[in-house]
């Protein structure tokens, strides 16, 4: 057995909820904030069985896409801040960062 965790963009959540639910995966959704951005993601820990792990996987691929925005960079701290000139910049943002990590034990009370 293994858990798959998966830490996705907001945007994609309910669309990947979904598609869990319609290949039979059963997920525990939680809220979780980005460190980079600030922004809001959603985490999922999936349990699956370890023949079905490239499935989820594809699930998960299949519907959190990467997409670009721009942010606003932070101002610096110290130094001169007046001269300081915040222009937007382009990231990539969305898509998946997932972790499948093994299962010793699995209790279901």
């Amino acid at each position: 057995m293994k858990l798959v965790l998966a830490v996705i963009q907001d945007q994609d959540s309910n669309k990947l909820s979904k598609a869990l639910v319609d290949h039979n995966f059963r997920a525990t959704k939680l809220a979780s904030t980005g460190g980079f951005l600030k922004s809001g993601n959603t985490t999922f820990l999936i349990g699956t069985e370890d023949i079905r792990v490239d499935k989820c996987l594809q699930v998960i691929k299949d519907n959190c896409q990467s997409r670009e925005q721009l942010v606003a960079p932070v101002s610096p701290m110290g130094g001169n801040a007046d001269s300081y000139i915040p222009y937007p910049v382009e990231v990539e943002v969305g898509g998946a960062t997932v972790f499948v990590l093994p299962v010793e034990q699995f209790h279901h009370f």
